[in-house]
């Protein structure tokens, strides 16, 4: 297995675990069943019937009335649910309360975190021929004076280095002091990038993209920041690149951030019955970003995982053998900073009852695909497969989408969300995605529908991604998806322990995981 990368958050205060982990295990299920305490016991007949209920039971219709009072929190909060704010408060208030009513046991995990919010993202070119660049400032990164700074440009040569800007030696002595780099995405970590940029006199950073679509990225730590650093596009890097190779291009650069510690949490939830030793979880991001209200991302994660959640509360006749636990995690945004926190206070042995866990971002593109985790790595691009049993989870999806006659094809473990911790610790994870900001091809039109050429969330991380930005067959496909591994798992786990037959997608990094580049919590390259 390829480990991904820890993305330590330094500064972080200590704090207490307020969710009651998995306590002293009772004795599960099937043992009281074994000692003649129970009926007779299928794993696999008890597994279908619960998820063939709750795939029945799951309604697109039903869900989309959370994603409604999640828009309504928004509103009444500044048009945002960022960790940190009362959008955030209110709308971990509003899942509380209801998975409280549904009769889980239901805690908040509270953590400490630097809130960080833009106020100043500006990038235009001054001389020789003056226009407007769309640049996004990067997370953590310093501030420029308010009013920004004039200087000129100087580009690292990128051609076919494949770690442009990430040693001194890219820096040619004397030719960025006082100037502002310009380096291509690559190889190394935004930080490395403009902290080795800051060591040749650089006054600011400006990296451009190797992919389609936005730069969102993230310097990883409050301390890391040494320069303004802001991302934008390959084309308009590339478009800068040139000018500059041709003569002395002079922009106007103005990036400013404001950061604070503040506290959030996690919501956890998880069935009061089934058998601790054997825990299946599965998790959404519940914040979203500054910007906007985060209605797809991750709105509708979070609104399947309640819907369907609330749906397994209502089944009494047929109640899990294993423990199902629900998390909907707090400023995923900016660096998975819940999901991180939760897993690092885990000791060894609550982690070894975690036996699975899935996660759902983004389930709800308007121009979506349908992509699943690629846990055996058969595409063969970029991180390598996830942990034993990963590879059945994917499997196990793929074959539900199958039966239903559902398009699909493999998404790569990048680890920019939130099953990259447990994943790190070796805990078999999977999951959907429906897409980000990178832009749908015309192979993927004819597969899933919508339009070639366009983003799969053109409004992804801006104000518009409200309740209009939802596309319901893709929200309900997902439903399904959540209902069925919550139905089957509750019940029974062998599928994880059978062989896969390994079959390659035409998945690749830029399907699915190079979609979640745009995440701000992108700290690698």
């Amino acid at each position: 297995m390829r480990v991904l990368p820890r993305r330590a958050v330094a500064g972080l205060a200590a704090v207490t675990l307020a969710t009651p982990l998995l306590l002293a295990a009772a004795p599960s299920a099937m043992a009281a069943r074994n000692q003649g305490q129970g009926h007779h016991h299928d794993p696999a007949k008890n597994a279908a019937k619960l998820a063939a209920k709750l795939v029945k039971s799951s309604d697109g219709k039903e869900a989309r009335s959370h994603l409604k009072k999640l828009q309504a929190i928004a509103d009444a909060n500044g048009g945002t649910r960022a960790a940190g704010t009362p959008g955030h408060d209110a709308s971990a208030e509003y899942v509380y309360k209801l998975m409280k009513k549904a009769g889980y046991k239901v805690s908040y995990q509270t953590f400490e975190f630097t809130y960080i919010e833009t106020l100043a993202e500006k990038l235009s070119v001054v001389s020789p021929a003056p226009r407007e660049v769309d640049i996004i400032a990067m997370s953590y990164t310093t501030s420029t004076p308010v009013g920004g700074i004039t200087a000129p440009l100087a580009a690292v040569p990128a051609g076919t280095d494949t770690t442009p800007g990430c040693e001194a030696a890219d820096y040619a002595a004397g030719t960025f002091t006082g100037r502002i780099a310009l380096v291509k995405r690559g190889g190394c970590p935004f930080a490395a990038k403009q902290a080795a940029a800051a060591d040749a006199g650089a006054v600011g950073a400006i990296i451009y993209n190797n992919t389609g679509g936005a730069l969102n990225g993230t310097l990883g730590d409050p301390t890391a920041g040494r320069i303004p650093t802001g991302g934008v596009t390959q084309a308009e890097g590339e478009a800068l690149a040139a000018q500059a190779a041709a003569g002395e291009v002079k922009v106007s650069f103005e990036i400013r951030q404001f950061n604070e510690k503040r506290e959030t949490d996690n919501v956890i939830a998880e069935t009061r019955g089934g058998d601790p030793a054997n825990t299946v979880m599965l998790g959404a991001h519940l914040d979203s970003v500054t910007a906007g209200p985060g209605i797809n991302d991750n709105g509708s994660g979070s609104a399947g995982l309640l819907e369907v959640a609330l749906e397994l509360a209502e089944e009494q006749r047929n109640k899990p053998a294993d423990k199902v636990r629900f998390a909907w995690w707090s400023a995923e945004e900016l660096g998975l900073l819940g999901s991180e926190d939760y897993v690092a206070k885990l000791t060894d042995a609550q982690k070894a009852q975690i036996k699975l866990y899935l996660n759902f971002d983004m389930i709800a593109s308007p121009n979506y695909g349908l992509f699943v985790y690629d846990g055996d790595d058969s595409d063969g691009v970029g991180a390598g497969p996830g942990p034993q049993g990963s590879a059945q989870l994917e499997r196990d999806i793929t074959d539900f989408m199958d039966r239903k006659g559902i398009p699909h094809e493999g998404t790569d473990f990048t680890g920019r969300s939130d099953y990259g911790p447990f994943i790190e610790v070796g805990i078999p994870s999977g999951g959907t995605f429906t897409g980000a900001e990178g832009v749908k091809t015309d192979a993927q039109a004819a597969k899933f529908g919508g339009t070639a050429g366009v983003a799969y969330d053109s409004c992804y991380h801006e104000a518009c991604d409200n309740i209009d930005n939802i596309d319901m067959k893709a929200f309900d496909v997902n439903i399904d998806v959540i209902a069925n591994a919550v139905g089957t798992y509750a019940h029974d786990l062998s599928s994880l322990t059978k062989p896969v037959t390994t079959v390659p997608t035409d998945g690749d990094a830029g399907s699915g995981g190079g979609l979640h580049d745009g995440h701000d919590h992108e700290v690698t390259e």
